[in-house]
């Protein structure tokens, strides 16, 4: 076999793709989130002003979450491995989580909710704790899945950068898995004992979309860690007199390595949280957009307005449709098309201001439907005006799979060349992500008020700004990947 970066002995290219079927299952359930959990918290009687509340729950749990468990993941001594116990966990809880959320009407009728009160105490507790736990179950799996990626690649940065890409690839694969399901209105009768008295048609189709999905997630984990096996690294280095060295406690671990981390590390951190100010705007607003602003609906107003909303969000679910068949696409080409403009590095100051590009498109697209309202009264846009909108969401697939995989990658390389543990720089890295959004979440509704009820789009001249910012550092400060040859044997637990 190939022979990577260290002493290491890279493993079949099969292997790597097994474990990065895992993102399928992992996406799967991100995608069934969007698209259906927000219209059924309300449905159990959430405030809406409370829905997104629930949300920070992604960003809070990734901040915490992943940096502990990539920390405790480069350490760990079982015999089955580092990584794959926590893969396992993680799937685990994925099912007990998703269980939860989709009886959570069933178990809070049974503990003496009633049907005929809007709001529903016990199915609502139930379902937040459902939702608390599948997202620290999800940040739980990718974390060790992309560490051990990096184990399999054996440290080789061109093997990084493929596993990564596939990562990516089957992100996408299970993203349009879940929009599909999330989007069947009569995928209940595939499952008839999912309608109970307690749980309606929409409900039905939201517990057997997330019964497929525990099916999904099951099959691919165990298949992957049943197939790759895991080398058992040594995690403690010893002393002179052959004693084992101490474990660092994780709080010191985390404070020294950010005290050591090298130049290119704070800068591909710097970044990512600069990448990410301009993704999360989009990503959290998209649909809303397209039924505000694009069809000039309300989530509350009349029936037309109600109606033109809900057309509008379905054509943002299209949308994120293609965006995903982009995304897969796109990620199987990132490595040649690294290599033909100069360096993914490159690659990734391109695409986005790509992602520049197609946020500020937003602004026109916007106008031009405000026009048309103004002519023709409240009606769905023409083809022209959705097919340009629809064009943003498929375009943005691309700038989207590099963020999907280069900056991990570069991470990996990083780690691997201060020999650093990857799993906690990882979860670090994780940070420049997380955090990001929680200042999005909370400053994209005072930027919409600034500007006199501008709707979504300061915040798309926001994350447009930050994206060429983004752009021009990844391509001119970012330093270049350090040279294979010039990667060092990695210290003992510096495994991804």
């Amino acid at each position: 076999m190939e022979q990577g970066g260290s002493n290491e002995v890279m493993a079949p290219l099969w292997k790597i793709i097994a474990i990065a079927a895992i993102a399928a299952g992992i996406q799967f359930g991100w995608a069934l989130q969007l698209s259906l959990l927000t219209p059924y918290s309300q449905q159990l009687g959430v405030p809406h002003m409370w829905a997104s509340f629930i949300w920070l729950c992604g960003p809070i749990s990734g901040l915490l979450v992943q940096p502990i468990v990539g920390y405790f993941s480069d350490r760990t001594k079982s015999r089955f491995g580092r990584r794959r116990p926590f893969i396992l966990a993680g799937a685990g809880f994925v099912a007990v989580a998703v269980f939860l959320i989709g009886f959570a009407a069933d178990l809070g009728h049974m503990g003496g909710d009633s049907l005929d009160s809007p709001m529903k105490p016990r199915a609502v507790a139930i379902f937040v704790v459902g939702f608390w736990i599948l997202d620290v179950a999800n940040n739980m799996l990718q974390g060790p899945c992309r560490a051990l990626l990096a184990d399999l690649s054996a440290h080789n940065h061109k093997r990084m950068r493929v596993a990564n890409a596939f990562f990516s690839f089957f992100m996408a694969v299970g993203n349009v898995l879940g929009y599909a399901a999330g989007s069947l209105p009569n995928i209940h009768k595939f499952l008839p004992f999912t309608t109970t008295i307690a749980c309606d048609v929409y409900c039905a189709n939201l517990k057997t979309s997330f019964l497929i999905h525990i099916v999904f997630i099951s099959t691919v984990t165990i298949t992957a860690i049943l197939l790759v096996k895991e080398t058992v690294h040594p995690v403690q280095k010893e002393l002179a007199n052959g004693e084992p060295e101490p474990m660092t406690p994780f709080r010191k671990e985390v404070t020294t390595a950010f005290k050591n981390m090298s130049r290119p590390m704070w800068l591909l951190y710097l970044v990512t949280a600069l990448n990410w100010i301009a993704w999360f705007p989009f990503l959290l607003y998209d649909t809303d957009w397209m039924g505000r602003e694009v069809y000039g609906g309300t989530a509350q107003g009349t029936n037309v307005e109600k109606g033109l909303y809900d057309l509008g969000v379905h054509a943002g679910a299209l949308g994120l449709m293609l965006n995903a068949v982009i995304l897969g696409f796109a990620s199987l080409v990132i490595e040649p098309i690294g290599k033909l403009v100069g360096g993914v590095k490159r690659w990734w100051g391109i695409v986005n201001i790509i992602l520049a590009i197609g946020l500020f498109c937003t602004i026109p697209i916007t106008r031009m439907a405000e026009a048309y309202r103004a002519a023709h009264g409240l009606v769905p846009p023409p083809a022209n005006i959705k097919g340009g909108a629809l064009s943003i969401f498929s375009i943005l697939g691309i700038p989207l799979s590099v963020t999907f995989s280069i900056p991990f990658a570069l991470a990996s390389i990083y780690s691997s060349s201060s020999g650093a543990g990857q799993g906690l720089s990882l979860g670090v890295l994780n940070m420049a992500i997380v955090i990001p959004q929680m200042i999005v979440s909370v400053v994209s509704g005072k930027l919409d008020e600034a500007f006199g009820g501008g709707g979504n789009l300061p915040a798309f001249i926001m994350g447009g700004v930050a994206a060429v910012v983004s752009a021009l550092m990844a391509a001119f400060l970012l330093p270049n990947p350090p040279s294979q040859a010039s990667v060092p044997v990695l210290m003992a637990g510096g495994g991804h």
